[in-house]
């Protein structure tokens, strides 16, 4: 049943926007959405939190961790970590904890499990590589780095976060080599995906764009 289920799959590096583009995408069609990176920040705070850093006592956190993801928030043991997640220092250690093997393993049918009817819309690093290697569209959103830090840089100051532009540029920078050099599912667009530079492009053209490949292979419910 699961393998009948349409998945539209879409990659790329840090702060190339993959999350708006992926969600505003999944209501467009009127498919789910699974924003994958957060199941790695999860276990990064905890992480962050224990001082665990145990690849096999962190697997075990990844196949247990109780988490929900409601109304686009994400409770983990009922409470709300919706922006926990999200700073700049989960993010770092999200990406130390992202080449672990064992954690890869452990999350993989987690993240499968949320292929459910009508569709599904992933995003995250190895998607269309890995977890949905079936999936009818693969897209990989990249843009310049110095584009990609900016956009990192203004979203952080609208939540009022302080930041250091030269600082988060170096962060991606290591960020990007970690997940392109990793042993495990290394970042790499799959061969038969759609690569797409979004640095002059804005959010709205960049989902059009996406939807109208949605359509040319019949995918989605909605107009």
């Amino acid at each position: 049943m699961a393998q009948a289920v349409p998945v539209v799959a879409i990659d790329g590096p840090s702060a190339s926007g993959k999350g708006t583009i992926a969600s505003r995408v999944a209501a467009a069609l009127g498919f789910h959405y699974l924003e994958s990176g957060a199941l790695y920040r999860l276990v990064a705070l905890v992480s962050l939190r224990t001082d665990e850093r145990s690849e096999a006592a962190l697997a075990e956190l990844a196949r247990t961790l109780p988490v929900v993801f409601l109304d686009g928030k994400i409770f983990m043991e009922n409470q709300d970590v919706s922006d926990a997640i999200r700073t700049e220092a989960c993010g770092v250690r999200a990406s130390e904890v992202a080449p672990l093997a064992a954690v890869r393993r452990a999350l993989l049918e987690r993240q499968r499990a949320f292929r459910r009817p009508p569709g599904l819309v992933a995003d995250g690093r190895d998607m269309g590589t890995v977890v949905f290697p079936d999936a009818e569209l693969k897209v990989f959103l990249t843009a310049r780095p110095e584009v990609r830090a900016e956009r990192r840089y203004n979203q952080l100051k609208e939540k009022g976060i302080g930041a250091n532009l030269r600082a988060l540029s170096r962060d991606l920078a290591e960020r990007d080599a970690r997940d392109a050099n990793r042993a495990v599912a290394p970042l790499v667009p799959a061969l038969d995906s759609q690569v797409l530079d979004s640095s002059a492009l804005s959010i709205e053209q960049v989902v059009q764009r996406i939807i109208g490949w949605c359509r040319e292979r019949n995918l989605g419910g909605r107009g």
